[in-house]
């Protein structure tokens, strides 16, 4: 550990720094012209200006306070070239260099930046890779998400924070890459190749937290936004924050305005996923008991219906065995009797039918309508 006493001034505060600084670039630049391209132009209801000036290479943060503000016509937008006069200063608050802006002048041009981003635009548009009609739809429960972003942003975390929330059992397949600087371009591109050959996902997430336009950069790369186009399952773009747009987001299946965003629209919220379930579970129980109680009254009628069938079938027949019945019963020899007839009939129970069959002596049977008589021929003269 250094020893303090070394030091032979005491040390200073960020403050001292930041004021010094402020100071020195004050009055050793003064105010001057200065020209380049808009970018984050953001315009607040009191009427001050934020916004960059870039080059391409560099970057300079600038503000313009509503005196300034109302003595332009035409507000700037982004990727307009513009000439700026101001003071070069210090934010002492953030430690941060930027230009206070006195007067804006509009060139009429487009700044190279914006340009080339057109050019890339164009590209893509002729190509078909932004029409509507090829975009997918999601996965409504996806097996498994791949997540291409940093492994040390907070873009991941975000995502990570939203799903554990909406559905802790989902598949997240993260592959890492740069988001930002001059390696980012190709390890993107590399990266959003290698979701083609992972398997178990159905959905990827193409993230990165808030930032300048040239942080964000990449995003507008022609080579990742055809990489991006090239992945075989459906694709969400979610850069930056809700006001950031990329070229990635009019490539992709899917813009989220956020990486927060962005895991809402494509994890399926669980309790949301019960609740249904269990919705469905009493309608599938109301519908069967339904289908039960239809089907017990269906089959009440048909029992109905059948037994009236089978009573029309049965009623002819008995009609008719009543109807032979009674013939029968007309012809039968006791119906004779009831009239009284009477039926002779010998031992053997023949019956006897002549005069010849009744020998003097012969004892015989007399059958009367109420039961047989015991009798015997006196005189067969």
């Amino acid at each position: 550990m250094t020893d303090p006493s070394l030091f032979a001034d005491a040390p200073w505060t960020p403050t001292q720094l930041a004021r010094a600084a402020r100071r020195s670039v004050e009055a050793n630049i003064g105010p001057l012209w200065v020209r380049g391209e808009i970018s984050g132009f953001k315009a607040y209801g009191s009427g001050h200006w934020y916004f960059s000036i870039g080059d391409g290479q560099t970057q300079v943060r600038c503000v313009m306070w509503r005196t300034q503000t109302l003595r332009v016509r035409t507000k700037p937008a982004d990727g307009a070239q513009v000439f700026l006069h101001g003071t070069p200063t210090v934010w002492e608050e953030r430690g941060e260099f930027r230009l206070t802006v006195s007067d804006l002048l509009l060139t009429g041009d487009t700044g190279d930046q914006q340009l080339a981003l057109e050019r890339i635009r164009a590209a893509l548009m002729k190509d078909g890779l932004t029409d509507p009609a090829r975009k997918r739809p999601l996965p409504p429960l996806p097996a498994g998400i791949a997540v291409v972003t940093s492994l040390d942003g907070a873009a991941l975390r975000d995502i990570i924070t939203v799903t554990r929330k909406r559905f802790p059992a989902m598949r997240l397949v993260v592959v890492g890459t740069r988001v930002q600087g001059a390696e980012a371009e190709a390890e993107l591109v590399r990266a959003l190749g290698a979701v083609n050959r992972l398997t178990g996902v159905e959905v990827c997430i193409l993230a990165r937290g808030g930032g300048s336009r040239e942080d964000l950069a990449v995003f507008n790369s022609e080579a990742v936004c055809r990489a991006l186009a090239a992945v075989t399952i459906p694709t969400v773009s979610a850069i930056g924050h809700e006001t950031d747009m990329s070229l990635t987001d009019l490539v992709a299946d899917l813009r989220a305005a956020t990486p927060s965003a962005a895991a809402e629209l494509v994890v399926p919220d669980g309790s949301a996923l019960r609740r249904q379930v269990a919705g469905l579970a009493v309608r599938l129980g109301q519908a069967l008991d339904r289908g039960t109680r239809l089907g017990r009254e269906r089959l009440a009628r048909t029992a109905d219906r059948l037994e009236h069938l089978l009573a029309q079938r049965l009623e002819r027949p008995r009609l008719d065995l009543l109807r032979l019945g009674a013939q029968l019963d007309a012809l039968s020899p006791l119906k004779v009797l009831e009239r009284g007839y009477a039926v002779p009939t010998g031992a053997d129970g023949q019956i006897l039918r002549r005069r010849a069959d009744f020998p003097a002596g012969l004892p015989f049977t007399l059958r009367v309508t109420d039961g047989p008589v015991a009798a015997r021929v006196e005189d067969a003269s």
